[in-house]
């Protein structure tokens, strides 16, 4: 059982391919129904003065992804920003550069998933308060799906859906090294790494996605 919690010395020590290999190994356990056991109050107890967290996960809201149980890890071990469709906005920029440059993290992980709602509704141009404007972050990657996929352009057709989901995540990696000039500069010169991947409602398993 585990009852350390990870702590500055570890964190120095891994590499950002490490954390990636770790977080691939939990959604490995995660999908095998084997999570580690963990004693949680004693990471709690360890991570009052301070936490050292591995890496940073923005993901969507989806009730159904669970970030820190999808790639078993515990109080302590990774930052998670959430917002409906997992884009980047300048608070979520702020968050991944506090996750890398301040608190030392070495993995900036944009995690999409299957049949994501904010997609779907991209993907049918819904209007209705202040989603149409968050929707507008999603919407360059429908413009990308729309060139790539044959059949309708909205939520009715599953490969176009599942395309946007893809293009987003890829699309949001690009505008995270466009507009942070800190984490550009961290990913440059190996310091972090910054990957995406879609999470399978229907296995469990994160598929990396190939930038």
């Amino acid at each position: 059982m585990r009852n350390t919690a990870i702590n500055k010395e570890v964190q120095l020590s891994l590499s950002p391919n490490d954390v990636l290999q770790d977080l691939l190994e939990g959604n490995l356990r995660f999908i095998n129904n084997d999570l580690e056991k963990v004693a949680h109050l004693d990471l709690v107890k360890q991570t009052i003065s301070g936490q050292y967290p591995k890496a940073v996960v923005l993901s969507c809201i989806d009730s159904r992804v669970p970030v820190e149980q999808v790639f078993d890890q515990a109080v302590g071990d990774v930052f998670v920003a959430r917002v409906a469709g997992n884009f980047e906005n300048t608070d979520i920029l702020g968050s991944l550069e506090y996750s890398c440059a301040v608190a030392g993290s070495k993995l900036v992980f944009v995690l999409g998933h299957e049949s994501c709602g904010a997609v779907k509704a991209a993907c049918d141009g819904v209007k209705l308060g202040n989603i149409t404007s968050m929707l507008d972050n999603i919407m360059p990657a429908v413009k990308k799906s729309s060139e790539e996929i044959e059949g309708e352009k909205n939520s009715s057709n599953n490969d176009f859906v599942a395309k946007t989901v893809e293009n987003n995540v890829l699309l949001t990696i690009d505008r995270i090294r466009d507009k942070s000039e800190i984490l550009r500069e961290l990913e440059n010169n190996d310091k972090i790494k910054i990957v995406g991947g879609v999470y399978s409602l229907q296995t469990g398993k994160v598929n990396m996605l190939e930038k």
